[in-house]
């Protein structure tokens, strides 16, 4: 979706593994609202409506194509990027493509680390359990909820359902594969030393047994205006478990964010 405005900043929305752009749609209100930003969804190849990649696909290809897609779209002007789990991974790189274009992060449960070996994570818990709800549910669909969702309410499912399942259901498995075979960047944006003074705002879930919430500590240092913030009882889909605490950090950093634009 491109809102056509000539005064609004491009905010690119990169969607994390397995799913697509929808799981990003519940920010497309408060975004809408504040009237900073054009919005630039965007499904990675592979996902969604877009066609996986013809080479090997791994991760340093999508990063290659997301560059490029931006650099189509944005030109020289400047641009805020907005990500979720492997899509804020791949917002991390972009930033570093396009230094001085780049004028803000918002990262959702951000992948620090490809290798879950070298991630810290908590064990997976459920703070909120729903056992009827579970058992009225697709035992498939269940499955997919129950290996992600901390908070297991009628409201987690119905959002679940809305945003994540469909993406999760037409994702191109052949794809997952060939990402997952070349699932790295050298050097990760977290092992790099130059430093990014833009407004960069992090928000993980305290349960999330997927990225964790304590390696996005690691990138303090590329950082410096960095504001780290940690929910519970939230996991992975932290924006769907703790919606308002989410959307008040994103009020917050838009305006930061816009603000360097109105100074520059």
């Amino acid at each position: 979706m491109q809102v056509n405005h000539l005064s609004r900043i491009p905010l690119f929305m990169v969607h994390g593994n397995g799913v697509d752009h929808r799981i990003l749609k519940p920010l497309e209100a408060t975004l809408e609202k504040m009237r900073i930003f054009d919005l630039h969804y965007i499904d990675l190849p592979g996902f969604g409506t877009c066609p996986p990649l013809e080479n090997s696909g791994g991760l340093p290809e999508l990063a290659s194509w997301l560059e490029a897609l931006i650099r189509q779209t944005a030109g020289e002007g400047r641009f805020a990027l907005l990500g979720n789990s492997l899509g804020a991974l791949l917002c991390q790189e972009m930033a570093d493509k396009f230094p001085g274009q780049a004028q803000g992060l918002f990262l959702l449960a951000p992948v620090v680390f490809p290798d879950a070996a070298r991630r810290t994570v908590p064990e997976q818990q459920v703070s909120v359990a729903d056992p009827l709800l579970l058992a009225e549910l697709d035992p498939h669909h269940a499955q997919l909820f129950s290996d992600v969702a901390v908070v297991q309410s009628p409201e987690a499912w119905r959002k679940f359902a809305q945003w994540v399942l469909p993406g999760l259901d037409c994702a191109n498995l052949r794809a997952m594969a060939k990402l997952s075979r070349r699932y790295f960047l050298d050097p990760l944006p977290v092992e790099r030393g130059n430093q990014l003074d833009i407004p960069v705002t992090i928000v993980c879930g305290k349960q999330d047994h997927v990225t964790g919430y304590l390696d996005p500590e690691r990138l303090v240092h590329r950082y410096p205006l960095m504001k780290l913030c940690v929910l519970e009882p939230a996991g992975h889909n932290v924006h769907l478990e703790q919606p308002e605490q989410v959307l008040a950090e994103l009020r917050d950093w838009a305006q930061r964010t816009g603000g360097l634009q109105e100074r520059s």
